[in-house]
C-alpha cells in the first residue's frame, strides 16, 4: 500500500514506542510481552531488579532490554522515563508512547483507537482505556479492583499506570517525577494539563490485569501506599487542587479510633450506591491510607524519604 493511500491512524501507528515496566512478575510477563510485540516493533521492556528470569524472558521476545541501576531507588516513575529515553534513541521519530505494566496485556485494538482519537483531538495529550482484572473471580480483592478500574469515559484529570501518550508534552513536562513511590500517573498528568493539555478516557478495552492479590496484607499495603500518595500529592500541589485536602481530612477522621464509631453512617452511605462489600472495602480501607498518610507526612517532617510500598 502506498504512504499517501494509508489512513492517518495507519502512518501513526509507525511511531509508536511501547515501554513495558515489571519486577518479579512471573508467568503475568510473558502475556504482557508477547502482546506488545505484535502491537509495535518499537518496544522497549525495564526491568526493576527482578531476581525471577524476566531479564531472560524478555530478551527471549526479542525486545529491547533496560535493567535499572540497583544503587538509585526503584519506583514505576524511574522505569517509565527509563524505557521513554531508550525508545527515543533507538527511533528518534517516534511521536506516540504506550506505557504498560508488566502485569498486563495490551488488548489488540487499543492502539489503533488511541491514535484515531489522536488524529480527532490535538488537544488532547494522553489517552487510556478499560483496564479489566483478567481474573475476577478469584478473590474478593480482584473483584474489587476490577470495580476500580471502571470508569465514564471523557475527560478526566488523570490516568492509571496503562496509557498512550504524545511524546511532545510529556517531554516538555521532563516526563515523569522518579522520586515518587507512587501518585506518579496523576503527578504527571497534573503537570501536563498545566500546559493547557487534555487527558481522556475512552470506553474502549486497553489492557488485561492480573493484579494477583489473594491476602489481606496485599490489600492493606496496596491502600497504604495510595494513602501515601494522596498526602504527597496534597503537598506537592494541594494549594492548586482543593479536593485534595478534603481527601486528606477525610481519610484522617475515618481512619482514626475515636471515629471508628461514626463508621455505620459511611458504610451505609457507599452502601446504597455500590452495595455491601464496596462499601465495606471502603470502610475498612481508611486505616490504611491513614497510615500511610501518617507515615509520609512524620517522616517528611524529619527529612526522611519513604522506602517504596509493594504490595505483591
Amino acid at each position: 500500500m502506498l504512504e499517501t493511500s494509508k489512513t492517518p491512524e495507519q502512518r501513526a501507528i509507525r511511531a509508536v514506542g511501547i515501554v513495558a515496566i515489571g519486577r518479579n512478575e512471573g508467568d503475568r510477563l510473558r502475556p504482557c510481552l508477547r502482546s506488545i510485540r505484535h502491537a509495535s516493533d518499537r518496544v522497549v521492556y525495564v526491568d526493576s531488579g527482578s531476581v525471577d528470569d524476566s531479564v531472560e524472558l524478555a530478551h527471549s521476545f526479542g525486545v529491547e532490554v533496560v535493567e535499572l541501576d540497583p544503587s538509585r531507588p526503584f519506583t514505576a516513575a524511574r522505569g517509565r522515563n527509563a524505557g521513554l529515553d531508550r525508545v527515543l534513541a533507538l527511533w528518534p521519530d517516534t511521536r506516540f508512547i504506550q506505557f504498560v505494566d508488566g502485569d498486563c496485556e495490551l488488548d489488540p485494538s487499543w492502539i489503533g483507537a488511541a491514535l484515531a482519537t489522536f488524529v480527532s483531538a490535538p488537544d488532547v495529550a494522553v489517552v487510556c482505556g478499560r483496564r479489566r482484572e483478567r481474573y475476577p473471580e478469584r478473590t474478593v480483592f480482584n473483584w474489587l479492583c476490577d470495580i476500580e478500574w471502571s470508569g465514564a469515559a471523557g475527560l478526566v484529570d488523570t490516568c492509571g499506570g496503562d496509557a498512550l501518550m504524545r511524546v511532545q508534552p510529556l517531554l516538555a513536562v521532563n516526563g515523569y517525577t522518579e522520586e515518587l513511590i507512587a501518585g506518579e500517573d496523576d503527578d504527571v498528568c497534573y503537570r501536563i494539563r498545566r500546559q493547557g493539555w487534555q487527558i481522556l478516557r475512552l470506553d474502549d478495552e486497553m489492557t488485561l490485569h492480573d493484579i494477583a492479590m489473594t491476602t489481606i496484607q496485599q490489600w492493606w499495603q496496596r491502600n497504604r501506599r495510595s494513602g501515601h500518595a494522596g498526602a504527597e500529592s496534597w503537598r506537592r500541589r494541594g494549594h492548586d487542587d482543593p479536593r485534595l485536602a478534603k481527601i486528606i481530612v477525610s481519610n484522617l477522621l475515618w481512619g482514626l479510633p475515636p471515629f471508628w464509631l461514626f463508621w455505620p453512617f459511611l458504610w451505609w452511605r457507599v452502601y446504597r450506591r455500590s452495595g455491601a462489600l464496596y462499601a465495606t472495602h471502603i470502610v475498612l480501607g481508611k486505616v490504611p491510607h491513614c497510615v500511610g498518610q501518617l507515615s509520609f507526612l512524620w517522616r517528611s517532617a524529619r527529612g526522611r524519604k519513604m522506602a517504596l510500598i509493594e504490595y505483591k
